[in-house]
């Protein structure tokens, strides 16, 4: 049976940014002349309208433990948009006071509104997609900013009053040397934030760096980069707790902790995705909304259905949760898994024996996590997990 103290999070989705970066998979769209602002911003209260409806045994009584707006660059959309959004979100469902609300905002300056105006609307949380402080990288992975555009953009939010701030880098990109990306890591830990995601610049398909890939360091390469940055964040006092994150302590991500753990989410917004669990019935349903902007915004004039529902079957919660749960660096206390898939931990007791077995799962019973072998070959570790293992 699914535990009735499940977290509930809201993740909301603005598809359009200045330019589309050549490594990005996201549901992001370059922006074309003037963006449809007050249309969109009812789109979207529309859709977590239906969404209610739809799940109301599901999120009955249920507070939101974090809202997160992500793109895209959702900050093109101005701090009143946000407020207005903001506002019908506590018209609707409950929001404590201090909520942790998080916006992705770019540095670039034509890319931003002004930060005490996020903060008066009630967002608390900012997240930077910096990528490096080094401008060849940034212009080889087609960023519109510079390190400075950067540099100023951060202080100018702390200035504004934000004492939690996320950092995005990516390292092992197009002709980066270790130098370089323990430089950009350096540069990040002087601007003081209190979270930093540190990720692999992979290439994705149906991107343009997919299609005509750049010269990327090698594997061995890209593995001595990660080992280094790691210890260079920890000896700075961010402590890694999940595969590509790092804080200081007591200020990790709730939002993607929620992810983490297999918790609950509503998703609104083009491409937005959603997994809502009902807590009588068992049932774990996923949503997906309408990718494409113009499309979502048809749906919402015509009062049509926004995307899909799709149930996750019990073969298929195995997996869904070890994929999530085992990105953090100190896993989870194991009775999590029967409390958000609603299954017997019997069911994946032969595959935690073969994991242990091999060394990809630390030998507590009591603990689902993996060891730094496991963690090197993660992909390796879930996919036993997978319904036809």
């Amino acid at each position: 049976m699914i535990s009735a103290d499940l977290p509930l999070s809201l993740y909301i989705h603005i598809p359009w940014c200045v330019k589309k970066c050549p490594y990005c998979d996201f549901n992001s769209h370059a922006q074309r002349g003037a963006l449809p602002f007050d249309e969109y911003v009812g789109a979207l209260l529309a859709d977590l309208d239906r969404d209610l409806r739809a799940f109301e045994g599901a999120l009955a009584h249920r507070p939101l433990t974090s809202v997160f707006f992500g793109g895209g660059t959702p900050s093109l959309f101005a701090p009143e948009a946000i407020a207005h959004i903001l506002d019908g979100v506590a018209a609707r469902l409950d929001l404590p006071r201090g909520t942790e609300i998080t916006l992705e905002t770019n540095p670039g300056t034509v890319e931003h509104g002004r930060f005490d105006g996020y903060l008066a609307a009630g967002v608390n949380r900012l997240s930077f997609g910096v990528q490096s402080f080094d401008d060849a990288r940034l212009r080889r992975l087609g960023r519109i900013h510079s390190a400075a555009e950067a540099e100023r953009a951060i202080k100018g939010a702390q200035d504004a009053g934000y004492a939690n701030l996320n950092l995005d880098l990516m390292y092992a990109l197009p002709e980066q040397t270790l130098a370089g990306a323990l430089a950009d890591v350096d540069a990040a830990l002087a601007l003081q934030p209190t979270h930093i995601s540190h990720y692999q610049l992979t290439l994705e398909p149906n991107t343009l760096f997919a299609a005509k890939p750049p010269p990327l360091p090698d594997e061995d390469s890209a593995w001595d980069m990660q080992e280094a940055c790691q210890a260079r964040l920890a000896a700075a006092g961010y402590a890694q707790y999940e595969v590509s994150a790092y804080a200081r302590d007591g200020l990790r991500a709730t939002h993607n902790l929620n992810y983490w753990t297999f918790g609950d989410y509503l998703g609104i917004g083009a491409g937005a995705h959603g997994k809502l669990s009902d807590l009588a019935s068992g049932r774990i349903v996923r949503t997906a909304k309408v990718k494409v902007p113009a499309s979502y915004l048809d749906r919402a004039a015509r009062g049509e259905a926004f995307g899909t529902q799709a149930e996750v079957a019990a073969a298929e919660r195995p997996f869904e949760f070890m994929m999530n749960a085992l990105r953090l660096v100190d896993g989870v206390d194991a009775t999590l898994f029967a409390a958000r898939t609603g299954l017997d931990a019997a069911a994946i007791a032969p595959l935690l024996h073969a994991a242990r077995a091999r060394g990809w799962l630390v030998a507590e019973p009591t603990r689902l996590a993996p060891t730094e072998l496991g963690r090197r070959y993660l992909n390796d570790v879930i996919g036993l997990f997978l319904p036809e293992s």
